[in-house]
């Protein structure tokens, strides 16, 4: 079998790349290297006799050609993928969320692809207040980054409905692990944490998180490529929700830092107060079970993967200025105007 991924060289992809080269696939990986794609991800395949590495936009007609040709089917992973990104330039997020997922399917239609797997998440939900989101609950997504990704699932389905292409659809938690772009939570607490500098948290912090890990995640995304049926969605949970305040403490004391380090600023626009998934369909429907089920656990590994990788984030911190541009933007005046 020979598979398109695309965005495999970032956070989720990297590890959907490494799972199928396990597995025997053969695997064409388009990425744009934006500023979170980074080949080191996948640096200790980037030799494999079974994988190819492409540049390029998934908003490209050729490139998605060019690396479509002759596989069997596509993991469709490429994505602008950050809330506070989405609400400072939400346009981006349209352009490559939406644009690149027709393109995408297009080609997936023209060549008649036996699947087409497409990664979402469970922030085109919405909060909800107590319970459990199921698939078949109304979307209600309250920021462009949610709203993008709904109008491509969306998108992706009415492939289904319309064609008839083999369309499976997974919605993720949030997800973490190593080698995740510092921008995200947990990175940024640890690498923060690790320098001895302010950590900013939303609010109250209290908001909460169904948290998944990425090896997990990438396993549920290909049991869904292979053995879900068309046109269905399946939610993804790790069964680990948690405070955002309590990943923070928990990092903190990991590293034995002190919590002062924290400064609590003005929460985010729209910020959703809770997600929280069902995800019997696919625990049901297609046997999946967790393999890391232990937040505190796997809370732990990662932070020690990016105490012993400084040569994987000092690079981004130091040089990578879309990072640096983005923190000033979101979080300069914001802590200057924190309180411990």
């Amino acid at each position: 079998m020979k598979v398109l991924v695309t965005g495999g060289c970032g956070f989720i992809g990297s590890y959907v790349v490494k799972l199928l080269l396990a597995e025997g696939v053969r695997v064409v990986n388009l990425d744009k290297l934006t500023y979170a794609g980074n080949l080191a991800n996948l640096r200790e395949v980037e030799r494999h006799p079974k994988y190819r590495f492409i540049r390029g936009d998934v908003c490209d007609p050729g490139a998605v050609a060019k690396a479509a040709r002759g596989v069997d089917g596509i993991v469709h992973l490429a994505a602008e993928t950050h809330v506070d990104r989405s609400i400072l330039s939400p346009g981006a997020f349209v352009r490559t969320d939406m644009l690149g997922t027709y393109v995408l399917l297009e080609e997936a239609r023209k060549q008649r692809l036996k699947f087409f797997a497409y990664v979402s998440t469970d922030e085109v939900y919405g909060s909800i207040a107590r319970g459990k989101f199921r698939e078949t609950d109304p979307t209600r997504p309250t920021n462009p980054y949610a709203a993008s990704k709904l109008g491509a699932d969306r998108l992706a389905h009415s492939y289904f409905a319309t064609y008839g292409l083999k369309v499976v659809i997974t919605r993720g938690s949030n997800t973490y692990g190593p080698r995740q772009f510092p921008e995200k939570l947990i990175p940024l607490t640890i690498i923060r944490a690790l320098q001895r500098q302010p950590i900013p948290v939303y609010g109250d912090g209290r908001q909460r998180r169904d948290w998944l890990h990425a090896e997990d995640h990438a396993r549920a995304i290909w049991r869904a490529a292979t053995r879900g049926r068309a046109g269905e969605t399946y939610n993804v949970s790790g069964h680990g929700e948690r405070e955002n305040i309590w990943m923070v403490r928990k990092i903190l004391a990991e590293l034995h830092a002190p919590d002062s380090l924290i400064r609590f600023v003005r929460d985010r626009e729209g910020h959703d107060r809770r997600y929280a998934l069902e995800d019997g369909k696919l625990r049901r429907d297609l046997g999946f079970r967790l393999s890391r089920p232990d937040i505190g656990r796997e809370l732990r590994r990662t932070v020690r993967w990016y105490v012993d990788n400084r040569r994987w984030w000092e690079p981004v911190i130091r040089r990578n200025a879309a990072f640096k541009e983005y923190f000033k933007k979101q979080y300069g005046d914001r802590l200057r105007r924190s309180r411990s």
